[in-house]
């Protein structure tokens, strides 16, 4: 039977050219989403020619029905949908989409993704105008979601506007997530909201676990469970849990759904080359000479840990406690409270990344700890021979197998550097600094 003889059957059997030209977009979609229910992991690098294939097979569908479906509005949407499937920018995508809203500002489908075209083409601007647009004749959870995602990437003037920006975009993507909250990609674009505030708002541990949070929900929708996007961007945060072994595995798992795609198999180049690197170090006390290492030991005394030597200290939860030194050795994983360790600089670890900051510091016993520090300035550490008192310690083994890798060693996480004494003095305000993170290129 030709398509002409089967687009007649259809109309017989009650189907107008309008539905058959909206059933033949959907189910376009439909593989594009659902493809590895379909395709085995194998055939990733070839999903976008599979997609163009199918999209062809839909323009030739809409072409046979142009001519039967009323309105040219609702024609020029659903062509420009089905050429805005891949995920490049098209330009005649741009066009149709523009001329469709032109004839009925209340196509809100037309607005969606005549919005992801100019977000494609980098066109924040104009990307915001339509999905704000979209939502001044109606309210739906892809307008809300990809607003979230477009407000982000707004230019801000200073850390302080940046950082409500990426609030209101949390509050976007919390409102896309109640009107459906089975669609995973709602979770995903929340999930990365939580992540930038983690950057934009203080470094919060907990906004890491809010996007963890949100990111698991995500894997439970069959669509965006296979999103390469959402698992570069957990295994983003699980890297700055310093939950390396998931991370490792999320940029594998990106790598695997999207063989062209070549960000995750560098952060995944790059963290392996960190913790080569930090473990190195941690093991060989910063590859300090005997000598000078005996001696670094033996000049750590009391009078290091600064106001914390016998006095009292106010942690995060607004208590205020006495703390008692402890050695390295005798520190526990996880928060070591009402505790207080001091220890010399051995070296500092050599990041790509600013955040964290990491260093290497031992006790008067020469037990080698790593220390992670965020939200600290930008230019600022600390050098070889420093002493440094850390309060309250939150002490992390992290246990690594990767690829015949095995990386294991102790560290110790600071969330934010004005607990830190250095040099007997307490660091100010002054050395804390947020940054903002940029997330995956495709899609946020």
């Amino acid at each position: 039977m030709s398509k002409k003889e089967e687009k007649d059957q259809d109309i017989c059997d009650n189907k107008t050219a309008l539905q058959l030209a909206q059933d033949a977009v959907d189910e376009l979609y439909h593989f594009r989403d659902h493809y590895f229910e379909h395709f085995s992991l194998d055939q990733a690098a070839h999903k976008d020619e599979n997609v163009e294939k199918k999209m062809n097979e839909c323009l030739d569908t809409l072409t046979s029905l142009k001519d039967d479906i009323p309105g040219k509005a609702a024609y020029l949407m659903l062509r420009g949908r089905a050429l805005n499937v891949l995920p490049v920018y098209n330009k005649e995508s741009e066009s149709l989409l523009s001329k469709a809203v032109k004839l009925d500002p209340k196509l809100v489908d037309a607005w969606n993704h005549l919005g992801e075209c100019y977000w494609k083409n980098k066109d924040v601007a104009s990307a915001k105008n339509c999905f704000t647009g979209a939502l001044n004749h109606s309210k739906n959870k892809v307008s809300l979601r990809n607003l979230s995602m477009v407000l982000r990437q707004l230019p801000t003037k200073d850390a302080i506007e940046k950082a409500e920006v990426v609030k209101e975009s949390v509050e976007k993507a919390k409102e896309a997530v109640q009107m459906d909250i089975a669609d995973g990609n709602s979770w995903a674009i929340l999930g990365n909201a939580y992540l930038s505030l983690f950057f934009a708002a203080g470094q919060n541990p907990r906004a890491l676990k809010q996007a963890m949070s949100a990111y698991t929900l995500a894997e439970k929708d069959p669509v965006s469970r296979n999103n390469s996007d959402l698992h570069f961007n957990k295994a983003i945060a699980h890297k700055y849990q310093e939950e390396y072994q998931q991370a490792l595995e999320g940029f594998s798992r990106a790598m695997t759904l999207d063989a062209g795609w070549t960000e995750p198999q560098d952060q995944e180049m790059r963290l392996m080359d960190y913790l080569n690197r930090l473990t190195t170090l941690q093991k060989s006390q910063g590859k300090m000479k005997a000598k000078k290492l005996q001696n670094l030991c033996k000049s750590i005394t009391d009078s290091d840990l600064g106001p914390y030597n016998g006095g009292t200290y106010t942690n995060q939860r607004n208590v205020t406690l006495t703390l008692k030194k402890k050695k390295l050795k005798d520190l526990i994983p996880g928060v070591n409270l009402e505790t207080v360790v001091v220890g010399k600089v051995v070296c500092s670890v050599t990041n790509d990344e600013a955040i964290p900051f990491t260093f290497c510091f031992v006790d008067e016993e020469s037990l080698c700890f790593s220390v992670t520090v965020y939200n600290i300035g930008k230019g600022y550490g600390v050098k070889i021979g420093d002493s440094v008192a850390i309060p309250e310690p939150f002490v992390q083994d992290v246990q690594v197998n990767y690829k015949d890798k095995v990386f294991s060693y102790r560290g110790i996480r600071v969330d934010t550097p004005v607990v830190l004494v250095v040099n007997r003095r307490k660091l100010g305000i002054d050395k804390q600094a947020p940054t903002v993170l940029a997330l995956s290129t495709l899609t946020d």
